[in-house]
């Protein structure tokens, strides 16, 4: 293992992102303000509690989840078709780093922007409406599990796409619908039964109620599922996105 290069590259992925934290920190804060005053403040009219607890905080868990996944997600997704378009690719290909090695360093720094603006939006929870954080050590390990699945599947998208159009497509019509289907802003016992049984095969849903039964003690799914389902959508997307980078398909234009 080339220690020095996978830190000089991860060193590059984190600074990248931290460099603009107003295009890829602060938005994720202000978006997620904006569904607390909009969605949670004028909904908890019509619906007070779900499972027990008040409707504000139902829906913090799911923010924080689309927070981390959709930034995770996006970082290493751009950063690598950036470098596709720039052809600046084959530098990091020439340089003594393996497959592995260039895969790791551009999820841990996707995993690390997921991590940072899912853990902003969990003190943002905590100090705008008081949400009571049942066990934060585990909370915070999920976040970190989810950062890193999704930090994965960024890479994979990014290798490929061949256009920002089709990273765009692959985002829209994927990402964004299994995020708002996953129980975000409502629990599927609020569903009709045949969609209760579509939820279960979005792994999104078992995400929301991990991180939802870490903070709150409240799941629609058992949480030994949903932590086990995390690990597998983390193993499979990494897998994936380094064999991909390993066989040098779809990583040069």
């Amino acid at each position: 293992m080339n220690w020095i290069g996978l830190w000089t590259l991860t060193s590059r992925e984190v600074g990248r992102f931290f460099s603009v934290y107003r295009q890829t920190i602060l938005p994720g804060l202000i978006s997620s303000t904006l569904y607390i005053l909009i969605f949670g403040f004028t909904l908890q009219q019509r619906i007070a509690e779900i499972n027990g607890v008040p409707y504000t905080l139902f829906i913090l868990p799911g923010l924080i989840m689309m927070n981390t996944l959709t930034n995770a997600s996006s970082n290493t997704a751009s950063s690598m078709l950036q470098m596709k378009l720039l052809q600046q690719l084959p530098d990091i290909l020439t340089a003594p780093l393996s497959s592995l090695e260039i895969s790791l360093a551009y999820i841990i720094g996707g995993t690390v922007r997921g991590f940072v603006n899912g853990t902003l939006v969990l003190l943002l929870g905590v100090l705008l409406i008081g949400l009571p954080v049942s066990s934060p050590f585990f909370s915070l390990g999920y976040i970190f599990i989810v950062a890193w699945t999704f930090s994965s599947m960024g890479l994979l998208l990014g290798q490929l796409a061949d256009s920002w159009d089709q990273l765009a497509m692959m985002q829209n019509f994927f990402l964004t619908p299994l995020s708002f289907l996953g129980g975000i802003f409502y629990s599927i016992k609020m569903l009709p039964e045949w969609a209760q049984v579509l939820s279960f095969f979005n792994p999104i849903y078992y995400m929301i109620n991990g991180i939802r039964f870490t903070i709150l003690g409240i799941s629609d799914s058992p949480p030994i599922i949903s932590f086990w389902m995390a690990l597998a959508m983390a193993l499979i997307f990494f897998s994936s996105a380094v064999a991909l980078m390993k066989s040098g398909k779809k990583i040069k234009l």
